[in-house]
């Protein structure tokens, strides 16, 4: 058997990592712990900036219909979000982010200070029971109300630190049962003994090559796969019109953790308004995710996210259908995007396809019959994620299929 000199490899990581900051992004530590008007040196354009602290977060579980708004904002505002990604911050990762990132050679001063102050305070967080995220909200728009939507424009995001992690956890991902292979979890697991949950974490080096973001995952042997990073937020979301506490885990037609890849800078989200106010939340950073989310996670990794909010009236300019919207339904540049969410695969299906053949003949004179043609011949319905409980589909509609002419598209 194998000796590995634990101390070696630890050395080899930190000079690795020494070797690689020339190439990777900078770190965006918090700005302030004071939530409100973006600070002088926020520079992303947006008028409000949150930052996660103890007082605007939540772990694990959404706001409700009677969680008071951290900040109201007027309908049109743009607002910057430093969002946390939970991993390396977990109780199954010691809930020592210091430690575990540590542990990959990434100095202390590249660990964010706002995730070692959550996991260094006495906040609860049920990791058996509730959702994993770190959820920053309620912000309340001035102005929506239920039966309203509200359009969320992502203008950017930016990387907060130069690294992330996949992570594998028994009992979930697609393959629960044969996934991890290795021992299933101790009945003695915890954040004092985190190596006892047997779970399997990645760690993944963000760095820039001729411009572009890209994703490095280890692959033994010094190598390495490289892929393009795409940021986007797992989770967006608007407080259900509910008094209980709902895990942050699954998503619904007031959104959440719909994990939609195309969701990046220039796509659009609109969600139905379900309580006075909206009460936008969001979390769940990613840098990078494929369809179905196998794993489990994404290449979790905390972003500065900068989106901009505004409230939409049924029949008014603006509005995106010509019938109202009642589920999530999203566009990019490329696409327009309807959304079927059910906890079964098969009627998450059905219910994309049918609001596709919706909003294809309520706006583009189309019958149904020939929408639902079209949808066959043309459309790609793509698995957004299998591993949150509600499994996720979503459509996409290609717009240049329907130029506002009239005319052929090419």
């Amino acid at each position: 058997m194998r000796t590995i000199n634990l101390g070696l490899i630890a050395l080899f990581t930190a000079a690795a990592w020494t070797i690689a900051a020339a190439q990777q992004p900078a770190i965006l530590q918090p700005l302030t712990t004071t939530l409100g008007r973006a600070p002088a040196t926020l520079h992303t354009g947006a008028a409000y900036y949150l930052p996660a602290t103890l007082d605007t977060i939540r772990w694990g579980y959404l706001p409700n219909a009677e969680s008071a708004p951290i900040l109201t904002v007027p309908s049109g505002s743009v607002l910057t979000f430093d969002t946390l990604s939970h991993e390396g911050l977990l109780e199954d990762q010691g809930r020592d982010p210091l430690r575990f990132f540590g542990g990959f050679g990434v100095p202390a001063d590249q660990v964010l200070a706002d995730g070692i102050a959550i996991t260094g305070s006495t906040l609860a967080h049920d990791f058996v029971n509730d959702g994993p995220h770190i959820i920053i909200g309620p912000v309340a728009v001035d102005g929506a109300q239920p039966g309203d939507l509200l359009r969320i424009d992502f203008l950017s995001f930016t990387p907060r630190v130069p690294y992330g992690v996949i992570s594998n956890r028994h009992g979930k991902g697609a393959l629960p049962g044969e996934f991890p292979e290795t021992p299933a979890p101790a009945a003695d697991a915890s954040a004092a003994h985190p190596e006892r949950f047997h779970n399997n974490s990645q760690f993944v080096r963000l760095r820039t090559v001729d411009g572009r973001l890209i994703c490095s995952l280890p692959a033994g042997d010094g190598r390495t796969v490289d892929f393009p990073a795409a940021p986007f937020l797992g989770t967006v979301g608007l407080a259900p019109a509910s008094s209980a506490r709902t895990s942050s885990i699954p998503p619904a037609d007031y959104g959440g953790n719909l994990d939609i890849r195309y969701l990046t800078a220039g796509s659009t989200l609109y969600l139905p308004v379900q309580t006075p106010g909206a009460k936008l939340f969001v979390s769940d950073p990613h840098f990078a995710q494929g369809n179905g989310e196998v794993a489990l996670t994404a290449v979790e990794g905390s972003l500065r996210a900068t989106l901009r909010v505004t409230v939409l009236k049924f029949g008014r300019p603006g509005y995106p259908s010509a019938g109202r919207i009642t589920t999530p339904f999203a566009e990019t540049p490329d696409y327009w995007i309807p959304i079927g969410l059910d906890p079964d695969l098969n009627e998450a299906m059905k219910k994309a396809v049918r609001n596709a053949v919706d909003y294809l003949s309520l706006n583009h004179h189309l019958t149904r019959a020939e929408a639902l043609a079209y949808l066959s011949a043309a459309t790609d319905f793509e698995v957004s994620q299998a591993v949150d409980r509600t499994k996720g589909i979503h459509a996409l509609i290609r717009k240049r299929d329907f130029p506002p002419s009239g005319k052929p598209g090419r």
